[in-house]
């Protein structure tokens, strides 16, 4: 839609003023591929975003049938090796079955080598925006790529996800990956230290889109009034897809951990938090978030802030996933590899940064721009 000036980049952080002299990717210049578990059409996806869901115009979607059709024909077929029982299902019967974490990696790197030169790419970001996986048991990876390497070969031994085996297949092939998710994706260790050794970039983990937004916005000014902070709840429901996999309690415990991390980090003493996700189908792509805060201020009164957030998931997170790429790619054309900490803005649980409140994770971003 963009490409085809059909919509305004409304929502694109690099769309904004302070950022048009990086010169970002355009439109044009980027192609659409992917990997995929279940067996959908894009068009038939985004006509019922648009239609079932009231997402955009559907009147957009069908101008853009011919592009998700060439994008679908470049969809692979992923990997499902521990991403546990719930995504696990909604494999189609045709999905390999990868017997090592090795095969699985050389198989999803050889597709995105093969998609980079079939359409004659400069650079490749891969963007895990899957399904949240369950919590990975962390203690059993090694801290140095060197030790991590040799339990690829054995499927029992290797506790990696499959987001972590996306994060190896990209940065080892000289490829980008961004973790759009809560999942391991690169954190570990091992992993940032293969991004050095072949000199690629990463980023994440999980899109900041909505109410943690909001939590990155409002707890620095209950810090900065010096108001007290007793207790923060926050109430989610949604629909969707990611809404069905997070009713797994095992998948919803990594979503959780990640929302309900922030609070602690911005306010000067830890208040009691509660955080709740619920799946209600009938809200489809769209979720909404009721905040109750209680608070003290002078005098020791009680006071209460309540607030609700209502928006399209797909809507909100979309151009953030736009804007990852085109900053990633301008990193590449910089000559920076590793983490990449400037784009902290973009992520609730932001690796290799502490700083959590929106502002100033914001001014990174634009000193970063200025260099």
């Amino acid at each position: 839609m963009l490409k085809r000036g059909l919509v305004e980049p409304i929502g694109l952080v690099s769309s904004l003023n302070q950022f048009k002299h990086l010169k970002p990717a355009t439109w044009e210049d980027m192609v659409v591929g992917g990997h995929e578990i279940r067996g959908i059409s894009l068009l038939d996806e985004a006509l019922r975003l648009s239609r079932e869901f009231r997402a955009f115009d559907p009147r957009l979607v069908e101008q853009c049938g011919d592009e998700l059709a060439q994008i679908d024909a470049r969809i692979r077929p992923g990997t499902i090796l521990n991403v546990g029982q719930t995504i696990a299902e909604m494999a189609d019967e045709d999905v390999p079955v990868d017997q090592s974490p090795r095969k699985a990696i050389e198989r999803l790197r050889a597709d995105m080598d093969h998609f980079a030169k079939d359409a004659g790419l400069e650079h490749v970001v891969v963007v895990n925006v899957s399904s949240t996986e369950p919590l990975a048991d962390v203690e059993r990876i090694p801290k140095s790529w060197a030790e991590l390497e040799p339990m690829l070969d054995d499927a029992a031994e290797c506790p990696l996800p499959a987001s972590s085996l996306y994060a190896i297949a990209a940065l080892g092939g000289g490829h980008s990956y961004i973790n759009f998710t809560p999942s391991l994706g690169a954190k570990p260790e091992a992993i940032g230290e293969l991004a050095k050794l072949n000199g690629t970039r990463h980023a994440g983990c999980d899109g900041k889109t909505g109410e943690t937004l909001l939590k990155s916005v409002l707890a620095p000014m209950f810090a900065r009034r010096n108001l007290n902070v007793m207790s923060w709840v926050g109430h989610n429901i949604f629909g969707n897809l990611d809404g069905k996999v997070l009713d797994d309690p095992k998948n919803k415990e990594t979503k959780v951990s990640s929302k309900d991390r922030l609070l602690g980090e911005i306010l000067p003493e830890q208040p009691q938090t509660h955080v709740s996700i619920e799946y209600i189908e009938s809200l489809g792509d769209w979720k909404t978030a009721w905040d109750h805060i209680h608070f003290t201020g002078f005098l020791g009164t009680p006071m209460a802030m309540q607030v609700t957030w209502q928006g399209c998931d797909s809507i909100l997170a979309a151009p953030l996933v736009l804007d990852l790429v085109r900053f990633t790619d301008i990193a590449r054309r910089r000559g920076e590899t590793g983490l990449l900490t400037f784009l902290a803005s973009f992520f609730k649980s932001p690796l290799g940064v502490e700083e959590h409140c929106f502002d100033r994770q914001f001014q990174a971003l634009e000193e970063w721009a200025g260099e």
